[in-house]
């Protein structure tokens, strides 16, 4: 599933990165870390208290954050919107690859993370993509924090 959002060059305008996040519903999180005091269990719980479907990906736990968590993403059974990495930049090539491989919409790579020749591939394969940002940061810019809300 693709959204009508239509990146026209290689990095993610805001109105590029408003778009996903206004129309992604599951997120997977690559690299998730079952500690709340990781910034990638701080995403994924906001995401989640958020309205995302969050599903951990980390081949050393059973569960996080209340959700089965799984060893990759080809072992997850439903459509991927958002492919969010949270793992080392040599990493990145392998994930992006399955993220094609599984038909997810958008691979978003977290604050610090850039591979263009891995973002290529999936701006080839018709992902969307979004490096050196984090899915926290950007909804709360333009959502703001709806748990937090009247």
């Amino acid at each position: 599933m693709s959204f009508d959002c239509k990146l026209q060059g290689s990095q993610a305008t805001d109105v590029d990165v408003k778009c996903i996040l206004e129309n992604a519903k599951t997120v997977a999180v690559v690299g998730l870390s079952p500690k709340k005091e990781n910034p990638s269990n701080e995403v994924a719980k906001y995401l989640q208290d958020n309205g995302f479907r969050v599903i951990p990906v980390n081949p050393n736990c059973q569960e996080i954050l209340g959700e089965k968590c799984y060893p990759d993403l080809e072992s997850i059974p439903e459509h991927v919107d958002v492919v969010d990495i949270f793992r080392k930049v040599d990493a990145i090539p392998a994930i992006v690859d399955e993220a094609v491989k599984i038909g997810a919409g958008t691979v978003w790579m977290q604050l610090g993370l850039e591979h263009e020749e891995a973002a290529q591939r999936a701006r080839q394969a018709g992902l969307q993509v979004v490096m050196n940002k984090c899915t926290k940061i950007e909804h709360a810019r333009y959502f703001g924090d709806k748990k937090n809300t009247l």
